[in-house]
């Protein structure tokens, strides 16, 4: 059974690799498995030089010796190079492009998809976000039939990991390469599901309960409102790494938030404003009055051009920081830090 994969980030490629082991392993030999060929998005342009950086899929793929189908659209032309790949079924896991019938009819048996969430639960392309962001105990993974509607399709393999409260969309994505959640329950799922196709057992239900699609991520999403409890923001900060990352105002400099965990609600009985930073505890971290009297303790930030610091060596830099109001200058409360704006 030859299988394109398509694909573009790091832990679209860490399943990649996952696959690529288990096809040339003997259970994958006898099984028939072959990765022909990978589908990937077009180099982008990074860092100052903007120099053309191949994706991680497609440096994977070219590690292990397997032909790189790169495409900015699934047009004529791409369906021309796949075909003489002949290949029996398509897997995709973040590959960010939508297959057209066309398309899809270039596969006998179709094509499969990796989806982090418990379809019809948070359908769309940001599906681990807004599970930390909801709070969830439980982060879905489904292997799905690719549908021509997004997220829709026929359910062949689900399952869930554990959440604990402190994970990151990077922890749960690749935080731990091949051991991170999303990518090795992924790829059990994913191997379950071409087990059965290999043997002839195309058996899936579909789905069953409320669907909701998930938005795309702006970088204003990042911004953090004080007014919200310490709960909601801490959410916000894990759910928004490692992009766009979450971020306030502080002394006409945007100021990012990297890493903080609720504290003790004893702020509620300050009168304090929602942003203001409280005395220092050297042992605890930087606390910021949240609404609802709550508290976030700040573990990690950094100033806008300079480099993250934990908090002890940024506290050491802004001995002045107690009292501020952080925030950026229109989301000010009345009579607050007026000398607080955005860069």
């Amino acid at each position: 059974m030859k299988i394109l994969y398509a694909g573009s980030p790091l832990a679209s490629a860490l399943v990649l690799k996952n696959l690529i082991d288990f096809s040339l392993s003997d259970e994958g030999k006898n099984l028939g498995l072959e990765i022909a060929g990978v589908l990937t998005n077009v180099p982008s342009a990074r860092g100052r030089k903007k120099d053309l950086i191949p994706t991680e899929v497609a440096v994977c793929a070219r590690e292990n010796g397997i032909p790189v189908l790169e495409f900015e659209h699934l047009t004529a032309d791409a369906r021309q190079a796949v075909a003489p790949f002949k290949p029996d079924v398509l897997v995709s896991f973040d590959y960010g492009r939508i297959f057209g019938p066309k398309f899809l009819g270039l596969f006998p048996l179709g094509g499969i998809n990796l989806h982090p969430s418990a379809l019809p639960k948070h359908r769309g392309c940001t599906p681990v976000p807004a599970a930390i962001l909801a709070g969830e105990k439980q982060l879905g993974i489904t292997v799905q039939k690719i549908a021509l509607k997004t997220d829709e399709g026929d359910i062949l393999a689900q399952g869930f990991v554990d959440l604990d409260g402190r994970e990151t969309t990077l922890s749960l994505m690749e935080g731990s390469g091949a051991d991170s959640p999303v990518v090795k329950k992924g790829t059990e799922l994913l191997l379950c599901a071409l087990k059965n196709y290999a043997s002839g057992n195309f058996d899936s239900k579909p789905q069953q309960g409320e669907s909701d699609y998930t938005p795309f991520i702006k970088k204003e999403d990042g911004l953090i409102d004080w007014s919200r409890s310490a709960v909601e923001i801490d959410r916000q900060i894990r759910a928004y790494t490692p992009w766009p990352l979450c971020f306030t105002g502080c002394r006409g400099t945007r100021l990012g938030v990297l890493k903080a965990e609720p504290g003790d609600a004893v702020a509620g009985k300050t009168g304090l404003v929602p942003g203001t930073v409280l005395p220092y505890r050297k042992n605890v971290g930087i606390e910021v009055v949240c609404g609802g009297g709550t508290v976030l303790v700040v573990k990690e930030l950094q100033w806008q051009g300079k480099k993250a610091m934990d908090y002890k060596s940024f506290i050491n830099g802004a001995r002045d920081f107690e009292g501020s109001v952080l925030a950026l200058q229109e989301n000010l409360p009345d009579g607050g830090g007026s000398d607080i704006q955005a860069k």
